[in-house]
């Protein structure tokens, strides 16, 4: 990372994901954590591992679950990161636990970054209204219907939500986050 990537060191981030996850979009994460010395831990309803795509339809690499949702705890971590994937955003944002997690990262005013078809969950927790976003361009009807104002930017930050396009905005994106979280 470069010599101006914020440093989170004793920092805890979250990133929840089950299968079908974009792989780039949870790995890349992952390091830009932990190369600002930060702890990332996969967080899923998945009880053991998950299996991560390329493109929606290539399987790719499986992750192990770090920690189950049925006992994860927003106190537990500093940041929320909130990958894509359609089949894992979408298997996501009607789940209820997870519905429940994202929403108490909010509650505590904690960072959440969710990229691509991530933030199709904050819809559904009404986490959108009023505020700037962006996402895969698929979501924009969802996001502006929500009450979102949907701009076409790599990263975009307002109000302790950091959201990007696609993994093309990956460096954008973890910066952003991680100097949230840095500020926290």
């Amino acid at each position: 990372m470069a010599e101006n990537t914020p440093q989170i060191t004793g920092k805890n981030i979250a990133l929840l994901v089950t299968d079908g996850v974009e792989l780039p979009e949870l790995s890349e994460p992952i390091a830009a954590i932990k190369a600002a010395g930060g702890t990332p831990s996969i967080v899923s309803p998945n009880e053991e591992s998950l299996q991560a795509m390329e493109g929606d339809w290539k399987h790719s690499e499986h992750f192990d679950v770090d920690v189950q949702l049925s006992t994860a705890s927003a106190g537990d971590f500093d940041g929320l990161i909130l990958p894509g994937g359609t089949l894992n955003a979408d298997s996501l944002r009607i789940d209820k636990a997870a519905q429940r997690f994202v929403s108490a990262f909010f509650e505590a005013k904690k960072p959440v970054a969710a990229i691509c078809h991530g933030p199709w969950i904050l819809t559904e927790i009404d986490q959108v209204k009023g505020r700037r976003v962006t996402s895969f361009p698929s979501l924009k009807t969802d996001l502006t219907n929500s009450g979102a104002e949907w701009v076409d930017e790599s990263a975009v930050v307002s109000e302790g939500l950091v959201t990007s396009r696609t993994p093309d905005d990956l460096d954008d994106f973890n910066h952003a986050f991680l100097t949230l979280v840095a500020q926290g």
